[in-house]
């Protein structure tokens, strides 16, 4: 492809001679929205704004465009089975989740995606979507896709910039330059990139008309994305193709390389490239946009009730106005409060000032350096043969109840310190003991001995639900060893 000089503006047509790939950003930890969002299972992989997963929505709404390829998906390694399941279950098919051992910022995210996108496409072009964003008007979202479209065909690399309706401190801005021309219709030169600002500073941005947010949004052409991050940020590019180069491919997963993209620059591509190139452009667009980076966003894109109240769940108020109060199973009864967050789950409990929820973040962070649990896993924890959840624990024994999946099958394992007891309350389990392996049925049950090699499948058509009791010196997770796996953790 031919680079156009800077200066000059491509044109517009909604006819594409290079193909279109939605890149979704999958990664995150989600901790601004604890206690419903964890480390282990992120908002992104949560139904928040719909009865759809952030993660459905945000593939969903690419898919709608017209002519757009299969998805790439990149996602920490742990959650690559919850990711894949939440695609079948939209009967999306990806081109390929790439899986981050560690995370390394979206600069490398989105050069990984890259580098796997010119084996295969060298004139391919990337969507980068997060998969976090809740975006209202479709419409508009598809409008401003065709612009960026239009512009990276011609060289452009573009980022979406959404309209401002408030002096918000939460988000960076992008100051729009000139007005590109040459038929270009809302495409914009970048100016320059403002980091989050203080409260004087966003009403004064806002004010003047020539601000965008900064949504993290980007249409970029894959070889002139990879030419550029080469020239402003090399050490990134090289440890982005050699995490894919040496990673291990196993459909439709691609196990990106640990110590390769451990190398990278932890950046934003904001920040490694952005910011520095003179190919950067800007599509201003009203979207009906929101990251949903606290609680109190997430209230603002539900339809509130009478007193400005946004409540789910099993949930009494009297006397309670503007606020949210979400409630995941038990009753939760508010009363006389103004502007508050209620978030209750099955072990936490969050209740916090509207105000104060975007720092919910800073209290995961002192959960976590006092090692409770609860500040990265839910008391459900899921797996790719189906979940478990740790009903009593006391000491030298643990309750749990165990759902397996049909067809599921947990892997060939043993514990150096633990027996477990397993009762099948409903459904079939196939369980392997030693060298001798019998069916089980509901109401019959089976003894495990410390030390000996066993597994749990399930070989009948509906989820198998069992109570497993564990009786120890140490029952912890990690007295697992694993001997083999169809998941690939052996």
């Amino acid at each position: 492809m031919n680079i156009i000089p800077a200066g000059k503006s491509p044109t517009v047509s909604r006819s594409r001679s290079r193909n279109l790939y939605p890149v979704i950003l999958c990664g995150g930890s989600g901790k601004r929205l604890w206690p419903l969002s964890r480390q282990a299972y992120p908002k992104q992989l949560l139904p928040l704004a719909t009865d759809r997963t952030m993660l459905q929505e945000t593939v969903d709404r690419a898919h709608s465009l017209i002519e757009l390829r299969a998805p790439v998906v990149l996602c920490s390694e742990e959650h690559r089975f919850l990711v894949a399941e939440q695609l079948a279950e939209i009967e999306i098919e990806p081109e390929a989740i790439l899986c981050e051992p560690i995370s390394r910022n979206t600069a490398p995210a989105l050069a990984m995606a890259a580098a796997y996108l010119q084996e295969r496409d060298p004139g391919a072009i990337m969507l980068a979507l997060p998969a976090d964003h809740h975006i209202g008007d479709k419409q508009a979202f598809a409008e401003a896709v065709f612009r960026a479209a239009a512009a990276a065909e011609r060289g452009w690399l573009a980022t979406f910039g959404i309209q401002p309706t408030r002096a918000e401190t939460g988000y960076g801005y992008i100051e729009r330059g000139n007005l590109l021309d040459g038929g270009i219709q809302g495409i914009y030169a970048v100016q320059r990139f403002i980091e989050k600002p203080d409260a004087a500073t966003a009403e004064i941005l806002l004010a003047d008309g020539a601000h965008s947010w900064n949504s993290g949004m980007f249409m970029l052409p894959v070889d002139v994305f990879l030419e550029q991050l080469g020239l402003h940020s090399p050490a990134v590019t090289s440890a982005a193709y050699n995490a894919v180069t040496v990673g291990q491919f196993d459909a439709p997963y691609l196990h990106l390389d640990r110590d390769a993209l451990a190398e990278s620059p932890d950046e934003s591509v904001d920040y490694a490239l952005m910011e520095h190139t003179n190919r950067a452009v800007v599509i201003p667009a009203e979207m009906d946009w929101s990251d949903i980076g606290s609680w109190s966003a997430l209230r603002d894109i539900r339809q509130p009730d009478g007193d400005g109240n946004v409540l789910k769940g099993n949930v009494v108020v009297d006397g309670v106005r503007n606020s949210f109060v979400h409630a995941n199973g038990r009753l939760v009864t508010v009363m006389g409060l103004e502007d508050v967050i209620v978030v209750d789950t099955e072990d936490a409990l969050l209740v916090s000032h509207a105000d104060k929820s975007p720092e919910v973040g800073d209290l995961v962070a002192k959960l976590k350096a006092k090692r409770i649990p609860e500040s990265s896993e839910h008391s459900k924890v899921r797996r790719p043969w189906g979940a478990y959840e740790s009903v009593e624990m006391g000491s030298r024994f643990q309750v749990k109840h165990i759902e397996v999946k049909p067809g599921g099958q947990l892997s060939l394992q043993m514990h150096h310190h633990r027996a477990e007891h397993w009762v099948v309350v409903s459904g079939t389990a196939r369980v392997t003991c030693g060298t001798e392996t019998q069916t089980l049925y509901e109401n019959q049950s089976v003894f495990i001995p410390i030390g000996s090699l066993h597994r749990l499948e399930n070989p009948g058509r509906i989820p198998l639900h069992l109570i497993e009791v564990q009786i120890g010196s140490y029952l912890g997770e990690n007295d697992i060893v694993r001997f083999e796996d169809n998941y690939g953790r052996a």
